[in-house]
Parts: C-alpha cells; sequence; structure tokens
C-alpha cells in the first residue's frame, strides 16, 4: 500500500552568482498594496507632525508607519495578527534602543547592543516565519533609534507616538477586509489556476514547478484564511481542478480536467468583484475537500499561546537552523560596525543595518543580496545628491519627498532589491533632515562607505560563521507524512482494527500534514539552502488527503459518493 519511499537528495554545491543577479523581474501582481499601505500610514502622522512643527519627531512615527509593509500576501484573518505582532515586535525593539541611548553614550556600547537587536531579531523573524520584508527593517528602525539624542524622560513620550503610529498602520492593513474579505484567497487561487493552466499549455520542468509551487501557495492561504464560508468552499473546489490539471498532463499533452483556457477563464473570474465561479466537480474533490477540512481541525486544535510558545521554542532550541543565523548575524553586524566607526563614519548603524540584510538562506543568496545591496546604495545616494537641493526647499516638500520615495521602494522592491535600494536609500537620508540640516557631501561618502563595509564584513560573517542544520527538515517531514500515511492505511485494511486505533492513525496523519505545510513554509523562507521539492509536498498532501478521506469513511464519520458524484 506503501508508494514509493523518498529518495535522499544530495547535496549541491552553489556557484556564486555575477550574470542575472541585477536582472528585472516583472512586477509583483499586488505590488501597490504595500507601496500604497505605507504611503497612507506614514502620510497621515508625518503631515500630522507637520502642521504641529515637531517634524523632528518624525523618526518615531516612522517606526510605527513601516508595520504597514507587513503581511499583505495573507489573508486578511492571520494578517491582521500578524500586523499585530509586528508593532509589538517594533515596540520592544524600539523601546531597548531609546533607553540604552538615554544611559550612554560610547559608540562600542551602542554597536553592541545594535548588533544583539538585530541577531534578536532576525531569529525572531526566521523562527515565526514573519514574511517579507523580514528583520531588514526591524534592524533599520532600532539601529537608527541608537544613535539618537535622547533623554530617558522623552521615552514614554516617544513610544506613544510609535504605538499610535502602529495602530493606524494596523487599520491600513486590515481595513480592506470590509470591502472584499475574501480578497487573497482569490488571488492565490487565481494564481494556481493561471499556473495550472501555463503547464498545461506548455508541459514541461519549469511550468509544473511554478504551477506545484502556486497550488501549494493556493491551499496555505485558503487553510490560513479561517471559517470555510462558502466563497472560500468555491476556491477549495477551484484548487482542486488546478491539481487535477497538473495530474493529468503530460509531455504527450492535456489528457483530461479542464483545459488551459478553461482554467484561464476561471482565473480571470476569480480575480474580479463577482462571485466565485462554481465549475463541476473534479474527480476526487469529496475525498480532498475532506482531507482539507480535517487538516483546518488539526490546525484549530494546536492555535493558542502554548502551541505557538512550543514552536517558538522548538525553533530556538539547541540544533535548530535558526541559531547559526543569529550567531552569524551577531557578528558580522558587531564586526560591520566596530570597522565602520573605526574609519571615522559618522553614522556606524548603516553599516550594522547593511550587513544585516545581506543574511540570506546560504552563501549564494547572500552574495546576490550583497552585490544588489551595494549596487542600489551607490546610485541612491546619487540620487538623494540631485534631490537634496529640492527638499530642503520647505518642511513640506522634505516630507512629500520622503513619501515618494517611500512609495518608490515598495514599487520597485519587486523586480529586484538593486531598484528598490536606489529609493530606500535617498528616503532613509532624507529622514535624517528631519532632525536638522546635515553636509550633503559628508553623508553621501558616510553611505557609501559604509555601503561597502557593511556588504564586505557580512559576506565574510556567512563564510566564517556556516549553516547546515536546515538541509533535512523537509525531508525528515515528508518521511513522517509517508510514515503516518503508511500506519493509517494498515488500520483502514486491518478488519481487526478497533474505533481508538482508527482514531489515533487519523489524528496522527493530520499531524504530519500539517507539519509538512509548517515544514515546507520553513523550507521556503529565507534560510532555505536548496530548491523545495514543490512536486514531492504536493503529492504527499494529495495521497494523505485520500488517507484522511478513507480513514473517516472506515470510522463511519462519511459516506463518499463515488468518484463522479456531485459534491
Amino acid at each position: 500500500m506503501s508508494d514509493a519511499a523518498v529518495r535522499p537528495r544530495k547535496s549541491s554545491v552553489h556557484k556564486l552568482p555575477v550574470t542575472g543577479v541585477l536582472r528585472l523581474k516583472s512586477p509583483a501582481e499586488i505590488w501597490y498594496k504595500p507601496a500604497l499601505s505605507v504611503v497612507v500610514a506614514s502620510a497621515v502622522p508625518n503631515l500630522l507632525l507637520y502642521s504641529l512643527d515637531r517634524l523632528d519627531l518624525v523618526m518615531y512615527t516612522m517606526a510605527g508607519s513601516l508595520c504597514a509593509l507587513y503581511g499583505h500576501n495573507l489573508p486578511y484573518a492571520r494578517r491582521a495578527h500578524t500586523v499585530l505582532r509586528v508593532i509589538l515586535g517594533m515596540a520592544a525593539g524600539l523601546a531597548v534602543s531609546l533607553v540604552v541611548a538615554s544611559l550612554t553614550g560610547s559608540t562600542a556600547v551602542l554597536i553592541a547592543v545594535g548588533a544583539l537587536l538585530a541577531a534578536v531579531q532576525k531569529t525572531f523573524c526566521d523562527a515565526t516565519r514573519i514574511g517579507p520584508p523580514g528583520n531588514v527593517i526591524f534592524a533599520f528602525v532600532t539601529s537608527a533609534a541608537l544613535f539618537a539624542p535622547q533623554e530617558l524622560g522623552q521615552v514614554p513620550g516617544h513610544m506613544a507616538l510609535m504605538l499610535a503610529a502602529g495602530a493606524f498602520s494596523w487599520l491600513v492593513t486590515a481595513g480592506p477586509a470590509l470591502r472584499r474579505r475574501e480578497g487573497p484567497e482569490r488571488l492565490a487561487t487565481a494564481r494556481a489556476l493561471d499556473a495550472a493552466a501555463a503547464y498545461a499549455a506548455d508541459p514541461g520542468p519549469r511550468t509544473r514547478h511554478a504551477a506545484a509551487a502556486a497550488v501549494q501557495g493556493a491551499w496555505q492561504s485558503l487553510l490560513a484564511a479561517g471559517r470555510p464560508t462558502p466563497a472560500r468552499q468555491a476556491l477549495e473546489r477551484l484548487v482542486v481542478h488546478a491539481e487535477r490539471a497538473l495530474a493529468t498532463t503530460t509531455a504527450g499533452g492535456h489528457l483530461g480536467g479542464a483545459g488551459p483556457e478553461e482554467l484561464r477563464g476561471w482565473a480571470a473570474r476569480t480575480r474580479g468583484r463577482g462571485p466565485v465561479p462554481g465549475p463541476p466537480p473534479a474527480p476526487g474533490t469529496v475525498e480532498q475537500l475532506f482531507g482539507i477540512d480535517a487538516e483546518r481541525a488539526g490546525q484549530r486544535m494546536r492555535r493558542g499561546r502554548r502551541e505557538a510558545r512550543r514552536r517558538l521554542l522548538c525553533a530556538l532550541a539547541p540544533g535548530s537552523p535558526v541559531l547559526p543565523v543569529a550567531v552569524r548575524t551577531l557578528v558580522g553586524c558587531a564586526l560591520a560596525g566596530y570597522v565602520s566607526s573605526a574609519l571615522g563614519v559618522g553614522h556606524p548603524y548603516w553599516a550594522v543595518v547593511t550587513a544585516a540584510s545581506v543574511y540570506q538562506p546560504n552563501l549564494s543568496l547572500s552574495w546576490s543580496r550583497g552585490l544588489q545591496r551595494t549596487v542600489g546604495n551607490l546610485l541612491g545616494v546619487l540620487v538623494f545628491a540631485a534631490v537634496i537641493p529640492l527638499a530642503r526647499v520647505s518642511p513640506l516638500v522634505l516630507v512629500l519627498c520622503v513619501l515618494l520615495f517611500n512609495f518608490a521602494a515598495e514599487a520597485l522592491i519587486t523586480r529586484n532589491y538593486w531598484l528598490g535600494s536606489v529609493a530606500v536609500t535617498p528616503m532613509a537620508l532624507l529622514i535624517l533632515e528631519f532632525g536638522g540640516f546635515q553636509p550633503a557631501g559628508q553623508l553621501v561618502a558616510d553611505r557609501a562607505l559604509d555601503t561597502l563595509v557593511g556588504v564586505a564584513v557580512g559576506l565574510l560573517a556567512v563564510v566564517a560563521v556556516t549553516n547546515r542544520r536546515a538541509s533535512g527538515l523537509v525531508e525528515r517531514a515528508l518521511a513522517a507524512a509517508w510514515d503516518a500515511r503508511e500506519s493509517a492505511e494498515w488500520s483502514v485494511a486491518d478488519p481487526a482494527a478497533d474505533p481508538q486505533a482508527l482514531e489515533a492513525a487519523r489524528r496522527r496523519l493530520t499531524a504530519a500534514l500539517v507539519e509538512l505545510r509548517d515544514a515546507g513554509d520553513v523550507a521556503s523562507g529565507e534560510w532555505w539552502q536548496r530548491a523545495l521539492p514543490e512536486e514531492e509536498l504536493l503529492a504527499t498532501e494529495q495521497a494523505g488527503h485520500r488517507t484522511l478521506a478513507a480513514t473517516a469513511q472506515r470510522q463511519g464519520l462519511i459516506t463518499l459518493p463515488p468518484a463522479n458524484g456531485a459534491v
């Protein structure tokens, strides 16, 4: 009854890429949403401070406004919780920075605290899989706050400004749920249908990999959305059609199921504002959707503070692949800051932030990010030098320039990281202008030098501190899922199996599928070293869902109609 065993894959040696690192990609489908969100979240507090003639406080409101960058690919229920955690994490880091800045002026101490905060932020962002833009925004805010003049009595007021701006950011990111509750799930389903159509029209490894990844992303979105409303149930049936297209397409052509044009038509209607398309159910829909419901029930059972704490402690336990990255971040950021300070740079925290931004899943990706960061920052300082005379015309023009670069950064960064950095750099430099004018030439020179130091030292830390612990996560999760499925199948086939054994097997398989999806999320995050085996994950989940249905039928929980029956 068991399928073919999962074969361990040999590790591969990644070459450091040079060509293609700066190549522009197509813009993300929802690039404008984070861009508009952060502009709205920043514009209101910034203009309010302008009207009060207190633009010197912009740094504190910006800490809360930048929280609006997170969670835009998540369903609204999950997004609301995610952004709230981001705001609380930002508040904690900012509070530490402000208190330390008010107690000491030692550059050595400030750099050490900045590196420690960057390592902690990187650890928690990886452990909780917070998603883009990850730890970089946290490191930018807390490192800058460490080097801002501060009095201990000012800290409560500055924290209140940050929290007020953060609350407004939460409203900006969660507010669209009132207008289109299933918007993120509809978008993820439409992507899956389009990717399946592309594979059906042009079968090949590249299109199949893209389709498998899109289908898995759609299931992740639907499972995270919460209560299965009628619209979400219709979306689940569409995702089953996308899976059907994957299963019935070979190199010889499309052998069954919905065709490419039909899939694209459903995708276009799913993206629209009308009702979700309701095509006839694909074969196996009942079994598949029952398995999804069982997995959703398993996720509900695992919710709560105790489960979240358990997962976090597992991610931070000895042997976790997160810990070497934390050590790498701590060492690299500290060394970058101290080298920058030794060279006489007036803003050594820029080197700390640059080093923190370099750390990616492996040396190859870190090298690519370092090259992109270098090119983007060096071009960005030239843009700053060109725009600074205009920005100094009046405080209102300065505010508008910051908002413009804020929008441009989020609009361009999905094309390539370096292109977004071209806008991020002048924005970060212009924010300094709110605290008082500084020599533009000195700012340009410091930023360029800090970029080179941060990238060079950051990459040295990547080479010096290796991370080999992430390699077996998905393989272990796949093996556990296959073992749980085999156990459940044996229980179903055993005429003497008692109800308790069947229930235990079903629960074990449900938990294994949830863990498999979690492992897939981890593996597709920033610290993964190899390509994610999307097809193996998809096949394992499909087989597991079918086994869950068979187990439930044996228990008498459901009665399955014929495969071609209506849902």
